[in-house]
């Protein structure tokens, strides 16, 4: 890569692809070194997808408290889904504990700690 780019006019958008790559070399190439990293972020970047599509989406939610409370429930939602639950499960089970659940173990509820009741 050193080698053509030495042949590219700098400002070309080879060239900076070019850089780019060189820049990152050591992370670009880190799953040579260690075999449980995958070659590619195409898992995370799949499940990410709904969420960036839905950022669009969801421009208008009728007010800012009414965004943050919709994101709040779909990151919960992802998560869940991301930890394995079904999300519908989930959240129904975890409606179901919180209110007797201590405030000091709440964080017990949260999808990649839940550990999900007999009933669920």
């Amino acid at each position: 890569m050193r080698q053509q780019r030495q042949k590219i006019p700098d400002g070309s958008a080879t060239a900076r692809a070019i850089d780019y790559s060189l820049n990152r070399w050591v992370a670009l190439t880190r799953f040579l070194d260690d075999g449980d990293l995958p070659i590619d972020n195409n898992w995370v970047e799949n499940r990410i997808r709904p969420i960036a599509l839905g950022r669009q989406n969801w421009l208008f939610a009728g007010s800012l408290r009414a965004g943050k409370r919709a994101a709040a429930v779909m990151s919960l939602i992802h998560s869940a889904k991301l930890n394995g639950h079904d999300p519908y499960a989930y959240m129904r089970d975890v409606l179901e504990r919180l209110p007797t659940q201590p405030a000091s173990r709440i964080d017990e509820l949260l999808p990649h700690r839940c550990q999900p009741t007999s009933s669920a």
